[in-house]
């Protein structure tokens, strides 16, 4: 059935400005002062989002209202929280342009990731046989494909990063060679890089290998189409997209999921089970064993909603704009010693931006910028292999979503230049 179009609530006849305060006004934290009395500046989406107001009631609703076992009751709150669960994977299938039974139910981006590396790697890799990874990868995209080659005695290959953050695809044909699966980060959670995947899908899938994109940092800031994409498997969780925690989807081309055994095993994911031999469910159903988590998964599929109202075109240029004004503002402080890391060129960048200042260490540089009520990560970010080649022991990262404002970035700069007096830059 073809979907009408309503128009967005967030359409305003005053423009970005008015559409954003409604925006920033839906997010009850954001209207929260810090213990300290500051206003809070939240500057660590890539590491979770804030929610809004209705994904936080699409919770207290299923629990005050419905709260029921699903695909098991036939009493009508067990029905509505069936048909409120399945709706939301139908809204998932809409958000990145897939078929509804493409869509597997996860608790978040690492676990899809070692469901096809334990249920597709284990089935197909061979001793021999190579795995493409990029030097840019979370450690959730690296440490299962570890695990994979150590299993299956297949061989690991990289393609590397440049000192300017951006990957260099001069060898990729000789890394395919022999290659079964590329797996691939759409955006680098440390440096914000915005991969090349139409290239590396076209010329990976041309070599006869399988693509998985880890979309953790892409679906929330990116408009997606998988199947324009074409990619095999793309996963991503519902907490960096203004979702719960404890959710996140697994996308998964049909003919791989219909070929892949179970990943767990237990009640919902079969059709029919005996003393001797059971039966397994087409999926997803297949690959979501025992009680689903159908709070978060209904919250999930609601933001998903909002953001669609929003509008990720919305969306990723108001982030571009941020990340642009962040760059000039920081770019001050370079004289001083603060160095930017990854690409400087917002087109290639969503929404991350790591940094050092001199001598500060990023965890003294975080605490300071505390106490002026700025959210930012310190740290390696999950990227230590990364971290290791460039020679840096941790940054400091600011990230950007779609409630995030160029004040928010004036009083970044103010927590840096008051960290630059406690040192005596």
């Amino acid at each position: 059935m073809k979907e009408l179009l309503r128009p967005s609530p967030f359409d305003s006849p005053q423009g970005d400005k008015e559409k954003l305060e409604r925006i920033i006004a839906d997010f009850p934290i954001l209207a929260r002062p810090t213990s300290r009395g500051k206003r809070l500046v939240y500057l660590d989406s890539a590491a979770t989002s804030q929610k809004p107001r209705v994904v936080i009631q699409a919770l207290v609703d299923y629990y005050e209202q419905y709260n029921a076992n699903i695909h098991r009751g036939v009493y009508e709150i067990a029905a509505r929280a069936t048909a409120e669960f399945e709706e939301a994977r139908v809204k998932l299938a809409r958000f990145i342009g897939a078929e509804v039974d493409e869509v597997v139910w996860v608790r978040n981006t690492t676990e899809a990731i070692n469901l096809v590396a334990y249920s597709w790697g284990d089935t197909n890799l061979r001793a021999g046989d190579a795995i493409l990874l990029t030097e840019l990868e979370h450690h959730s995209d690296l440490v299962p494909w570890q695990l994979l080659a150590q299993r299956r005695g297949a061989e690991l290959r990289f393609i590397p990063v440049d000192e300017r953050g951006f990957l260099v695809l001069d060898d990729l044909d000789r890394l395919l060679d022999g290659c079964k699966l590329v797996a691939i980060a759409h955006v680098s959670n440390t440096l914000g890089t915005i991969a090349p995947l139409e290239t590396v899908i076209r010329r990976a899938h041309a070599a006869g290998a399988v693509v998985l994109v880890d979309g953790a940092q892409g679906a929330p800031h990116l408009e997606l189409d998988v199947k324009a994409l074409d990619a095999d498997f793309y996963t991503f969780s519902g907490h960096k997209m203004l979702g719960p925690t404890g959710i996140g989807v697994l996308y998964g081309k049909s003919a791989l999921l219909e070929s892949m055994p179970p990943f767990d095993a237990g009640g919902d994911m079969i059709r029919r089970v005996g003393f001797a031999h059971t039966t397994f469910a087409a999926p997803p159903r297949r690959f979501e064993a025992g009680t689903s988590n159908i709070a978060d998964a209904i919250a999930f599929g609601v933001a998903t909603e909002y953001l669609r109202a929003v509008g990720m075109g919305w969306v990723r240029e108001h982030e571009r704009a941020l990340t642009a004004y962040a760059l000039e503002r920081l770019a001050a402080f370079e004289p001083r010693g603060l160095a930017i890391y990854g690409p400087r060129d917002p087109a290639f960048i969503s929404g991350v931006i790591s940094f050092n200042f001199a001598d500060i260490h990023a965890h003294d540089l975080a605490s300071i910028l505390d106490t002026e009520g700025v959210c930012v990560r310190a740290g390696h970010h999950c990227t230590m292999p990364l971290m290791e080649k460039m020679g840096w022991a941790a940054t400091a990262r600011a990230s950007f979503y779609l409630y995030n404002t160029e004040a928010d970035i004036d009083v970044l700069c103010d927590g840096i230049e008051k960290a630059a007096r406690v040192f005596g830059l």
